[in-house]
Parts: C-alpha cells; sequence; structure tokens
C-alpha cells in the first residue's frame, strides 16, 4: 500500500498535479500572455491587408453628391473589384471586373496629393462628351440622369482658367483659339485611351473633371458599394453622431 502511494506521488506529485519525467509540468497560464501577443499580431495583419487591399470606408464631407450621398454617410468601398496598386511600389494586383460607366467610385485625384473623392464615373475612354446648358451628351445621345441633382444658379458666364486643359482633347473642327468652356456648357471632348471623366451629382457645387481633368486607371480605388452608417453631420446638437443618426440609409446600397 506504501509503494503503491510512493508511485502515485512521482506521477502526479505531492500537490495532485501530474508531473513529467524530465520535470514539473509548467503552471496553467505560462505562455498565454505570448500566445495573445501572436493573436493580436495575427489580427493586426489581416486587418492591414482587408484595409489596403479589400475594403475600404469613406466618409461625405461635402455636398458634391447630393443626394445621392449625404454628407455624414459612411461608405463601405469594394477595393478588389478593380483592383489595387500595392503601396510604395508600382506593383498592381488586377481586380475582377473593370470600371462600368455611371459606377461611385472613390479616386485618388490628380490635382491634389493625398486626397480621396468619390464621383460617378461618366466618361470611358474613346467616349464623346458633351454638356449642353446642363443637359449631358455621350457619343451624340442625349443621358438621363435620374441621380443628378441641380440647384437654382447661373453659370459661371466666363471660361474657367482651370478649364483650359480641354482644349487639348477636342473633336475635329472646333476651333481651340475660340473655345470656351463654363461649368454649364463644354465639349464635345474625345477621352483618350486609359482615361476617365468623372462628375459629381450634385452638378452646380461639384469640383471634378469638368476643372481638374482626367484619371488614368490606376487612381480609381474601389467602387462604393453601401452606406453602413449615416448621421447628420451638419447638425450643431452636442453629440450629433449619436442624436442625427439617419437609420433609414443604414444598409442602402449606392447605384
Amino acid at each position: 500500500m506504501v509503494k503503491k502511494q510512493r508511485k502515485r506521488e512521482r506521477v502526479y506529485g505531492r500537490g495532485g498535479v501530474k508531473t513529467e519525467p524530465n520535470g514539473p509540468a509548467k503552471p496553467p497560464g505560462d505562455g498565454s500572455l505570448w500566445e495573445g501577443v501572436k493573436s493580436l499580431g495575427l489580427a493586426l495583419v489581416l486587418f492591414l491587408v482587408l484595409r489596403s487591399f479589400v475594403i475600404q470606408n469613406f466618409v461625405i464631407t461635402s455636398g458634391s453628391m447630393e443626394e445621392t450621398l449625404l454628407v455624414g454617410d459612411f461608405l463601405m468601398v469594394n477595393r478588389v473589384a478593380l483592383g489595387r496598386r500595392i503601396p510604395f511600389t508600382t506593383v498592381s494586383i488586377p481586380g475582377y471586373s473593370e470600371p462600368r460607366r455611371f459606377d461611385v467610385i472613390v479616386f485618388e485625384p490628380s490635382h491634389v496629393a493625398d486626397l480621396k473623392l468619390v464621383k460617378r464615373l461618366i466618361g470611358m475612354p474613346g467616349d464623346t462628351l458633351s454638356m449642353t446648358e446642363r443637359v449631358l451628351s455621350i457619343n451624340g445621345e442625349v443621358v438621363d440622369e435620374p441621380w443628378v441633382s441641380h440647384e437654382d444658379v447661373p453659370d459661371e458666364g466666363a471660361t474657367v482658367p482651370y478649364m483650359e486643359w480641354q482644349r487639348d482633347h477636342l473633336v475635329l473642327g472646333v476651333d481651340r483659339a475660340t473655345y470656351r468652356p463654363t461649368r454649364d456648357n463644354w465639349g464635345p471632348l474625345v477621352i483618350p485611351e486609359g482615361r476617365y471623366f468623372m462628375l459629381g451629382d450634385n452638378r452646380e457645387t461639384s469640383l471634378d473633371s469638368r476643372y481638374w481633368g482626367l484619371l488614368e486607371r490606376w487612381r480609381l480605388e474601389g467602387k462604393a458599394v453601401f452606406i453602413y452608417f449615416s448621421y447628420n453631420r451638419d447638425s450643431v446638437r452636442p453629440f450629433a453622431f449619436l442624436r442625427e443618426i439617419r437609420w433609414r440609409r443604414f444598409g442602402q446600397g449606392i447605384d
């Protein structure tokens, strides 16, 4: 009986904790801190990968896309569809689709560094675009644009210096010397290969391709998919992000 008791003590120890032949087992909890650090690091890496190449959040801070998008809308953006340039390199990961006319797209503008904008893609490579008294035409046909909103403000009435870039893309037969584009009247312009033309839905308040020109393909970062949060950002009430939530816009798709 004594021999059996001593044998059990050798196996389990006097404290009742099973021991290994080569030494005592590690107390419960040893190494859990390291495991937690590894899990946190893995989660951070996955987040950065998703953030860089798969999804992106975007907050609307101006009214250039009203009524489609309102100031205070938070957008989920699909970055996989159009492909993504690897940060700090010239290498691009191809997407599974190409940009389509009338998509709402987040992009990097050509006129300001370290900025992201969201507009509607209007002009594709090879298109001929023009606008007459606010009416848009693509390839000679008037376009029905149910998403567009207008404000009761007059045209600029004179050539805007920023629009001078358009002279290099006029159709044959238009005199560049006498061409005088304005916000509501311009073109016809031919969009060259590898370039895209963007317009805001709120036409009278949008600084878009009419002013700063065309976009290269690599500047298109992703397609806006849906609104995941929205509140009245212009409200003067305290804690507007809690008290001025637009519940009806949650989950709303973007067309």
